[in-house]
């Protein structure tokens, strides 16, 4: 009897003759999801993860229904425009012919940028400029993207490199290495912030009175107060340089409007909301004894000053002893926070005429404020810091990896804070999750890693990967009722992981 299955036919006829074509195979596809009805689901599972392979689909230029298609061909050749702008302009100002010639070297190489962005060349190596990071950068280069072109690399990469790009062609001259082309335009909106700022220094420039309330009630309004000031460190964000550089004074004042009243009605715009299980992990961090947190900076001007008024409250609160800033090594991204930023921050507000219409009572104010944030510095209670890979094109899932000494020291902090749109990019590895993927699967190893701290992103939504949410229900309504709602800066998420602080960190 033959051993075959039981529809199984000879390999021959019986005669000799070859055997007959087996019957057509039907398959039934009722069990399956239907075409219209095919979700992403989490976590997708690639035979590898790398930087030209996220863990689900990377967003690329050439995407044209994505905004990293609007990003590569208008605003990256834009903003470039103006930085050479700003350039010529120095040069007008220039009486020495060695520093002329100089820079006029400098625009010619942002130039040659220009016609590389818009002809969308492939990406070069960067030139060994000194930098810290050139080891790093030429390592994704050559590994990940080796003939890839600005439209074809995930959007992340490709638009960090332009900025590693831009600030190559000054740190390779003899006389412009520390020029930022973007500090015009970032001293300028700041001066235009004038109704927030005084709002908020004029209730902030006293420090916080000792409560003779009840215990339960001093919690009470402590638990309000760090609540309104987490929302103004969020909505802080929505000056950003990048996307809003010919807003008129009134649009920016509407933009940073703090009110009570303002802030109540914005919460609803929070779309992932943890701000509840934030305030319960400061508050347990403070019944600890206190401790240590972290800012992953984001923009200078107003949202930094925003940063400081909340990491003012932390301190004097005690629900944190000690506050580390983590700014950019140089300018990136338009707007993001350099040494300089943060030096002509507190020194304007101690020193500075920056805002002409001011009373003496709000100039007062702001001055308070400043000398007492200068005396955090000097008192090690705030502590600015800079290192080479928060200017590099990797995403944080490889923090761990890449860079094990930063990994390392944000792992004994108590809480990170990840500032804006541009890092909660570099956190989600920047590609297309479905919406109610949960925030410790879409940050990878900044949540799983042994080590990893306690993260919270403060994030107003400007571009297309949106995490955390409850459901996808969200995501697909207002796909339909509000088309651009993913980089209209109208919403926002506040999302906390636990992480893994309490394990042990190996490196190989």
């Amino acid at each position: 009897m033959s051993s075959g299955a039981p529809n199984s036919l000879p390999a021959t006829k019986p005669n000799g003759g070859s055997a007959p074509k087996p019957a057509k195979v039907t398959l039934h596809l009722g069990h399956l999801p239907s075409k219209k009805d095919i979700k992403g689901p989490w976590p997708r599972t690639p035979t590898r993860v790398d930087p030209n392979n996220p863990p689900w689909p990377a967003y690329r230029g050439y995407h044209e229904y994505s905004f990293a298609h609007a990003t590569m061909g208008v605003r990256l050749p834009t903003i470039l425009g103006k930085a050479i702008d700003d350039v010529t302009r120095t040069l007008n100002e220039q009486s020495s012919e060695e520093k002329i010639v100089d820079l006029v070297q400098c625009i010619e190489r942002m130039d040659v940028l220009m016609q590389n962005l818009s002809g969308n060349e492939k990406l070069r190596p960067i030139i060994d400029d000194g930098e810290a990071d050139v080891a790093l950068w030429n390592k994704e280069i050559a590994k990940y993207f080796q003939g890839k072109d600005f439209m074809n690399a995930p959007w992340l990469f490709a638009e960090a490199y332009k900025y590693r790009r831009l600030r190559e062609a000054f740190t390779v001259s003899k006389f412009w290495g520390d020029y930022d082309v973007f500090y015009r335009q970032k001293c300028d909106t700041f001066s235009r912030s004038s109704d927030a700022v005084f709002e908020l220094s004029m209730r902030f420039a006293e420090p916080f009175a000792q409560s003779t309330k009840a215990p339960e009630a001093k919690l009470e309004a402590e638990r309000l107060m760090f609540l309104e000031l987490t929302q103004v460190c969020l909505w802080g964000n929505s000056t950003d340089l990048s996307l809003l550089i010919n807003m008129t004074e009134d649009q920016i004042k509407s933009l940073q409007s703090t009110g009570g009243d303002h802030l109540a009605a914005t919460e609803k715009n929070i779309l992932g909301n943890h701000l509840g299980q934030l305030w319960e992990a400061v508050k347990d961090l403070r019944d600890k004894t206190g401790g240590r947190i972290d800012f992953i900076l984001d923009n200078a001007g107003f949202e930094l000053y925003c940063d400081c008024v909340y990491a003012d409250f932390l301190i004097q609160s005690g629900l944190a002893k000690q506050i580390r800033f983590h700014g950019k090594r140089y300018p990136w991204f338009v707007s993001d926070v350099t040494r300089k930023d943060w030096e002509w921050l507190f020194n304007t507000m101690v020193y500075g005429h920056l805002f002409p219409k001011a009373t003496e009572q709000e100039r007062e104010s702001l001055r308070r404020l400043g000398l007492r944030w200068k005396q955090y510095e000097r008192d090690g209670k705030w502590v600015y810091e800079q290192h080479p890979y928060w200017c590099t094109g990797y995403t944080f899932w490889e923090l761990h990896s890449e860079a094990p000494d930063l990994f390392l020291h944000l792992s004994r902090s108590d809480l990170v804070y990840f500032k804006g749109d541009l890092n909660h990019r570099k956190l989600t590895y920047d590609c297309a999750a479905p919406a109610s993927t949960p925030f410790d699967i879409a940050i990878g190893p900044m949540a799983s890693a042994a080590g990893a701290p306690k993260v919270c992103s403060l994030r107003t939504i400007k571009s297309d990967v949106v995490v955390g949410l409850e459901s996808d229900d969200t995501a697909e309504r207002l796909d339909k009722e509000e088309p651009g709602w993913k980089i209209s800066g109208k919403y926002a998420v506040v999302l906390l992981s636990e992480g893994r602080p309490g394990e042990k960190v190996r490196f190989a």
